[in-house]
């Protein structure tokens, strides 16, 4: 009995023996492949899985980046039936078969790719289903949803055309609107000595020359071309409405004539024999024009009476322009000059003797308004 229970220990025994063996020494593999999208490209970062029967998860890997672009590897695989599967979220995914018997698995492709669900299309219902022959009202049920979901389709359909339309009117208005009044977009109205004016934007100025945007291009003008530079306010005038029947033959009234520079002393022509000279005020250079913090534009020059005579009551009439129609605004702003008392007993800072010059400064409210463009008149009287 006893010789019996030592030999049933030494067979258990060498049977744990030869398993141990056999798991320690056994040969295993590895399966080696690369993932690549549905346009042959290699991918990186996408989760492979090792499944064994019935699903069940292996091992776990990630494609490489850079050097390893799209490559993944499995060691440690034992001889087996197994399948590998390459998940890439919205790029799509893959499964692949592999059988491992006597040696590694190597070069295997997995596509990734979206799988293709058929399309159902639902047919309408019948229109029996729908309406009620007899009365035409809508039935209730899945008929009526039916129809409310396309009845709401086709109105978001029309939304969005009507959106898109009024888009391309705005566009279309905004262009007319730059050729009829160039101001709309352009600030700067720059008036040149031989009488003519430039609507435009200065991109570019130096000393000697400036470089102007204008509706017909770039132009450059020398400094010594340029009388004076306007910047206008530009703001949204009330255009004037004309009836569609006559649009295309319809034309704007003509221009208002503004008042040129006048002078209201006598000419000399028309004076007595015994008045050899008289007063002759002109302005020096040019107005300048400044803005400030607020809004409020300041008018400043200088006035000089060339003239042989005293010039009382100097003064500088602004005869502002206010939009296309015609509107006009004056204001006046009297000079600085040298003190004169007259007879009655007033006195006066507002003279100029022969030769001297005198400024002037305007202070335009922001309230006044824009304007698009002004002229002046210089005024004065004469006393004995």
């Amino acid at each position: 009995m006893k010789i019996e229970a030592n030999m049933k220990r030494t067979t258990y025994l060498i049977a744990i023996l030869t398993f141990f063996l056999s798991v320690v020494f056994a040969e295993d593999f590895s399966i080696k492949g690369v993932v690549k999208d549905s346009s042959g490209d290699k991918t990186s970062n996408i989760t492979v899985l090792l499944l064994g029967e019935e699903r069940a998860e292996l091992q776990r890997t990630t494609t490489g980046g850079l050097f390893k672009k799209g490559k993944f590897i499995f060691k440690k695989v034992m001889p087996g039936e197994y399948t590998l599967e390459a998940d890439g979220g919205d790029i799509g995914r893959a499964f692949y078969p592999v059988t491992i018997v006597d040696g590694d698995a190597e070069d295997i492709v997995l596509t990734l790719n979206i799988p293709k669900e058929p399309i159902t299309t639902e047919a309408p219902p019948p229109i029996d289903e729908v309406f009620t022959i007899e009365t035409g009202e809508v039935k209730e049920g899945p008929a009526k949803d039916y129809l409310m979901n396309e009845l709401s389709f086709e109105i978001k359909k029309m939304a969005a055309e009507i959106k898109h339309l009024n888009t391309e009117l705005k566009d279309l208005k905004s262009l007319s609107k730059m050729w009829v009044n160039p101001l709309a977009i352009y600030s700067k109205e720059i008036i040149l000595k031989n009488g003519s004016t430039v609507f435009g934007k200065i991109i570019y100025q130096d000393d000697k020359t400036l470089k102007i945007e204008t509706l017909v291009g770039y132009l450059i003008i020398e400094r010594t071309n340029i009388v004076r530079v306007i910047d206008n306010i530009v703001t949204e005038e009330q255009q004037e409405y004309v009836p569609e029947q006559i649009r295309d033959s319809y034309t704007p009234p003509p221009m208002p004539k503004l008042a040129e520079p006048k002078y209201t002393s006598p000419s000399p022509l028309n004076r007595d024999a015994g008045r050899q000279f008289s007063a002759n005020c002109v302005l020096m250079g040019n107005i300048t024009e400044k803005k400030d913090n607020q809004g409020n534009i300041i008018f400043t020059g200088q006035i000089k009476n060339i003239g042989g005579r005293r010039s009382d009551f100097v003064k500088v009439d602004f005869v502002f322009r206010k939009n296309w129609s015609g509107e006009t605004k004056t204001l006046t702003t009297f000079i600085r000059g040298s003190y004169h008392t007259f007879d009655s007993g007033i006195t006066t800072d507002a003279t100029l003797l022969p030769g001297a010059v005198g400024t002037f400064e305007l202070y335009v409210p922001h309230s006044f308004g824009s304007f698009i463009g002004y002229s002046y008149t210089i005024d004065w009287e004469e006393y004995e």
